[in-house]
């Protein structure tokens, strides 16, 4: 629930802000207005309206945090490009006459899918809380799956007998969103480059 998400928004928001932000002009407004649409939404209440249309379950779950982080990749990938796009090395490729396909292919792409990937990466510690949150609210995953956000829901009755059980899931969401986010700094701090 916290990687699936990702992972297919940053193929789709990968592709879609290259292709803004490379082409810009008219393809460039209308992929960033339609952008612009789900970005207006809070993420929470995104996630939870698109999950309260689509019925819980895991797939459904799966398919509004996906819409949900589509829109936050496809701004960055954009912004990405739009940097590299004007840069002298791109520059002479179109002078010689290579086509756009392979500029982006040979040129853009190894210059823009690091800092894509590195934000992606850290969206995963925040889709993992917004999955759980469904979960926890019966709009994610069902009963019997496990799941945190949903023991966290079922153990709501034993926090006053037994409050040590009720907080584990809770701190287990806690320390593996930390983990993957120290992840995201790693790689981040990894990429860098150094003079």
């Amino acid at each position: 629930m916290g990687i699936t998400p990702v992972l297919i928004a940053f193929v789709i928001g990968s592709a879609l802000g290259i292709v803004a932000g490379y082409a810009g002009g008219w393809t460039n407004t209308v992929i960033m207005r339609l952008v612009d649409i789900l970005y207006a939404f809070p993420s929470v209440l995104l996630a939870i309206a698109l999950s309260g249309t689509l019925g819980a379950g895991v797939g459904n779950a799966l398919l509004s945090l996906t819409i949900v982080f589509v829109p936050q990749i496809v701004r960055v990938a954009e912004s990405v490009t739009t940097q590299v796009r004007n840069r002298e090395f791109v520059d002479a490729a179109r002078a010689s006459g290579a086509s756009s396909l392979t500029i982006v292919r040979a040129h853009v792409l190894n210059n823009v899918l690091g800092p894509i990937f590195v934000y992606a990466t850290s969206l995963i510690s925040v889709s993992m809380i917004l999955a759980s949150g469904l979960s926890f609210l019966g709009l994610g995953v069902k009963p019997p799956e496990p799941e945190w956000g949903l023991m966290l829901n079922t153990l709501r009755t034993a926090i006053y007998t037994q409050p040590w059980v009720a907080a584990l899931p809770g701190a287990m969401i806690f320390l593996t969103s930390i983990s993957f986010n120290l992840l995201a700094d790693g790689i981040r701090s990894a990429m860098e480059i150094k003079d």
